[in-house]
């Protein structure tokens, strides 16, 4: 389920690279805002600052989230990055109800709606080009090592490229006279970030929350499993995130009458042709001999110990016994360790019947011998 050291060093490399940019640009854009009295730009400023915070957060969890399993997390330390992708949410949205609170509030009193200068316009198309790339660049080396975390950092690095769009449409309607204009573009720029934070919360919440897979996954998941052969059904299939990867568990239907070693063969191919097919990390296949409605029923039933007392007692001599638990109820086989004649045999067979069926729902008793040897 870890990623290889060249996949984490190349997540780590981008985020660095996410890293100096975004302390550049926040850096100039705060500076270059407060000159050019650009309430918008310097918002932006501000959400690049906000950036290098999420760039914080992915670098922590790029450094623990690959940890092996130990004995406190033994399902791997995989959610690290789903929390990291949740912080990066909420970092957004608190940045965007901040920008659109502060923006809105100067709008209702009228306060700095002065003309801008127009260096603001260029440091916003500055941004705009610098973000833009950023975004495209994450988002390759994100969807290359399917990383959710990496992938949502993309992302914000694209809300920052619409934002600067915004900010530079905002700032050229101001320089054209349009003076409110640079207020409103922050409140836009706002809203469009809370949104994009919302959705990455609402995402990374549910990882973090055991909600199942997409239905359309699940139903590819589902086709891999019937495609395994000595399958006759698949039942109670549950799915969850564990960062980017799946956990899943579910019920199969083989013969009744299977053996336990080939039951367990047809469970480890249907975990190992699931995880080669899909981004699963493990795979939980608990078999069922046939469909099983009744389990109350079925846990009734006498355990080995009771039935292999009863049915020494009634045949007077060691048998090899392989009991089946059904839904239908106990089927016995039993084989004497020596030879009886053929009424002796249905007689034994009677009387065993009898007997198991004082412990339990018993569905069917079969009894075999050895053949009779011939004389020389």
């Amino acid at each position: 389920m870890a990623r290889s050291n060249e996949e984490q060093r190349q997540a780590k490399r981008s985020t660095w690279i996410s890293v100096w940019i975004n302390l550049f640009l926040a850096g100039a854009q705060v500076v270059i805002g407060v000159y050019a009295r650009s309430q918008a730009l310097v918002a932006d400023g501000l959400h690049s600052l906000s950036d290098l915070v999420a760039d914080g957060v992915v670098l922590f969890a790029a450094r623990h989230s690959h940890a092996e399993a130990d004995a406190e997390h033994p399902y791997g330390h995989a959610r690290f990055e789903t929390a990291a992708s949740l912080a990066i949410g909420l970092i957004l949205l608190a940045t965007g109800v901040g920008m659109v609170w502060s923006a809105g509030v100067k709008l209702h009193d009228g306060q700095s709606l002065d003309a801008v200068h127009p260096l603001a316009l260029v440091a916003a198309l500055i941004t705009l080009v610098a973000k833009e790339g950023l975004f495209r660049y994450m988002r390759r080396v994100g969807e290359r090592l399917k990383s959710s975390m990496l992938i949502a950092n993309a992302w914000h690095a694209r809300a920052d490229a619409a934002s600067s769009l915004v900010v530079a449409l905002g700032i050229g309607a101001n320089l054209l006279g349009y003076h409110s204009m640079d207020a409103v573009a922050a409140v836009i720029v706002g809203f469009m970030i809370v949104k994009a934070g919302w959705g990455f919360s609402v995402e990374a919440f549910h990882g973090l929350t055991d909600h199942a897979l997409d239905p359309e996954e699940i139903a590819r998941i589902r086709q891999t499993i019937e495609a395994v052969d000595g399958l006759r059904g698949v039942h109670e299939l549950r799915t969850r995130r564990m960062g980017d990867w799946a956990v899943i568990d579910m019920h199969v239907e083989v013969d009744a009458h299977l053996s336990v070693s080939e039951g367990h063969y047809i469970a480890e191919q249907i975990a190992a042709q699931v995880k080669a097919a899909h981004r699963v990390a493990e795979c939980t296949v608990h078999v069922d001999p046939g469909p099983v409605r009744h389990l109350a029923r079925l846990l009734a039933l006498p355990p080995r110990a009771p039935v292999q007392a009863r049915a020494q007692a009634v045949l007077g001599q060691p048998a090899a016994l392989r009991l089946h638990y059904l839904d239908s109820g106990l089927e016995v086989e039993a084989e004497l360790a020596a030879h009886v004649a053929p009424a002796e045999l249905q007689r034994l067979q009677r009387e065993l019947q009898a007997a198991l069926g004082e412990l339990g729902h018993v569905a069917r008793v079969s009894l075999s011998c050895p053949p009779a040897r011939a004389h020389a």
